[in-house]
């Protein structure tokens, strides 16, 4: 498994079509987040920024593969295995991304509350920006997984469903990313660091199923 993964992370590199979500990433950070702000705040935005980013990169690594290339790997190891290590390797890449961005926010917001009065520490800030990029990140996984083949195999069908649907999950009352998102900010007003760990767990739970839901498919749609 852990070669099929790394052959998956290495096909995204070269395959060079991570680079549109990831400079669509870039621009949303630097749109949205300022030097001097209040870091929770800013931590929150890179978060929500980050799920349709995700869950684009699944679309990317779902498809990567040409027809011939996925009938070897899905012959070799199993369709199933095959769809998880593309999965995984979506992932990761977001999981990256997150973590790249938020020890860039960390860096330039300040360590302050919302109103400026309160100090907000930097570290556990970040560690809480880890928690909701995370929830981002896996969430952003199960919207791809479930939007993308071989649930839906249109184009046309499966991009407004991906986009919609990451939409809804950031703001919809009792989503595990509108969670997260709203503990970063009421803590950024309230001057409290606060660990989305509610949200983190619903995020997995979301993810694994959604997961298991599109390799068992891959492997009876081939």
């Amino acid at each position: 498994m852990s070669a099929l993964l790394a052959y998956h992370v290495a096909l995204l590199g070269r395959s060079q079509r991570w680079l549109a979500p990831g400079i669509l990433y870039a621009v949303f950070l630097a749109v949205g987040v300022q030097g001097g702000q209040p870091v929770l705040d800013s931590l929150a935005y890179a978060a929500a920024a980050l799920l349709p980013v995700a869950a684009w990169l699944v679309r990317i690594c779902a498809t990567n593969e040409p027809p011939a290339a996925r009938s070897c790997s899905a012959a070799a190891v199993g369709p199933g295995r095959a769809h998880l290590a593309s999965l995984l390797s979506a992932f990761l890449a977001a999981s990256a991304l997150g973590v790249l961005a938020v020890l860039v926010v960390t860096v330039i917001s300040d360590g302050v509350s919302t109103n400026g009065r309160l100090p907000v520490a930097r570290v556990p800030a970040s560690a809480a920006g880890l928690i909701a990029m995370l929830v981002s990140a896996l969430l952003g996984t199960a919207v791809g997984a479930l939007t993308n083949w071989p649930l839906l195999r249109s184009a046309g069908k499966s991009v407004p469903t991906m986009l919609l649907a990451a939409l809804l999950l950031l703001v919809t009352t009792g989503s595990p990313a509108q969670s997260a998102l709203t503990d970063l900010t009421t803590g950024s007003r309230e001057g409290v660091v606060p660990w989305p760990l509610g949200a983190l767990a619903g995020a997995v739970g979301a993810a694994v199923a959604a997961v298991w839901t599109a390799c068992a498919l891959s492997s009876r749609r081939g």
